[in-house]
């Protein structure tokens, strides 16, 4: 079982997203990632200036992680809206 951590940054992200949003965010991390054997099953790989990260899909928004194989840590560190998180 895979742990869930945020850093600062995503910590503020989620909470200035609309409660419903953030609800469906925090239930995906929890049922579908936490829980896999495989948290890449869920996500693709970034590349060029973010190679290294993963992206998760929610609806509209996107979730960028790292992944700590050795810890079994998915370590949030972005969240936003698809036509603004890559900037």
């Amino acid at each position: 079982m895979w742990t869930i951590e945020f850093d600062e940054r995503a910590q503020r992200e989620l909470a200035k997203l609309d409660r419903p949003i953030a609800k469906r965010i925090w239930r995906f991390l929890e049922d579908r990632i936490a829980s896999s054997d495989d948290p890449r099953a869920f996500g693709k790989p970034l590349q060029h200036n973010l190679a290294g990260k993963w992206r998760y899909r929610v609806g509209d928004y996107r979730i960028l992680c790292n992944i700590e194989d050795d810890n079994l840590i998915v370590l949030v560190v972005e969240i936003g809206h698809r036509s603004s998180i890559y900037d």
